[in-house]
């Protein structure tokens, strides 16, 4: 369960937590280089960190396909009023700037979004959501910053949104991820 506390303003405050494969396992894959994954290609000048993540696309017509995304930087405290999911396929984020980043995501409880995680990543962890697993849209701190995004394209509604009842606070941001 995500550790919260109550703040004066009924606003539950999130705590934010270092990005690990462990912690983030139930809602997908932390994307960062794994030496058990290490090959060496292009006649040993390449080191190929293989199959790091899967992407997943269901549905009529779906295809995956790559993207960047520039995210604007959120100014805290930043107040966490919704999520969002994809039920048809997975989506990946992996920061191109090197600047760390926020990752918050929730476990699904009967069909909405629970309390959620935050995770600080470093500007070299990318992670992949699964498949319907509600997350926050991105959250860059700092600067503006921009991600490589491999996502589903395809017919139907791949995006299904929820608005919470009571908001949630991430305060203040340490970013010596």
């Amino acid at each position: 369960m995500a550790e919260v506390e109550k703040s004066m303003n009924a606003a539950a405050v999130l705590t934010v937590r270092p990005l690990t494969r462990e912690a983030f396992s139930p809602f997908g894959t932390v994307i960062e280089p794994d030496p058990s994954t290490m090959r060496l290609i292009n006649g040993g000048n390449t080191e190929r960190y293989h199959a790091l993540a899967e992407a997943e696309a269901a549905g009529d017509d779906a295809r995956v396909i790559v993207n960047i995304f520039r995210g604007s930087p959120r100014a805290f405290p930043y107040t966490v009023t919704m999520m969002e999911r994809h039920p048809f396929g997975s989506q990946s984020f992996s920061p191109i700037d090197d600047r760390p980043w926020l990752v918050v995501v929730a476990e699904d409880e009967g069909g909405r979004p629970g309390v959620p995680w935050v995770f600080l990543a470093s500007g070299r962890q990318g992670v992949n959501y699964r498949r319907n697993v509600w997350h926050h849209p991105l959250m860059t701190v700092g600067e503006t910053s921009d991600f490589l995004v491999v996502d589903r394209s395809g017919e139907g509604n791949n995006l299904e949104e929820f608005f919470y009842d009571q908001p949630f606070i991430i305060e203040k941001l340490e970013t010596s991820a």
